[in-house]
């Protein structure tokens, strides 16, 4: 199974990659199918590559179902 998430946008660099944040951790990213993306904006990111930008609402509200989800998930407390 293939997941794609939404993360925040923390720089822009060189050749149509940025570097995204989520939860603490950032990841250098191709920017190359989406346009007009800037520091601050969230992309939904699929194996390194920013497929669509999302609006900040959207991506907060993906993002606390994720953390739901894990927190009920396999190992979670009962």
């Amino acid at each position: 199974m293939c997941l794609a998430v939404p993360v925040r946008i923390a720089a822009l660099i060189e050749g149509d990659r940025a570097i995204a944040e989520i939860d603490g951790i950032t990841k250098e990213i191709s920017l190359a199918l989406v346009e007009g993306v800037g520091v601050g904006d969230y992309v939904i990111l699929h194996v390194g590559y920013a497929i669509s930008r999302l609006d900040e609402a959207q991506a907060q509200h993906t993002l606390e179902l994720l953390a739901r989800i894990g927190q009920a998930g396999p190992g979670a407390p009962q």
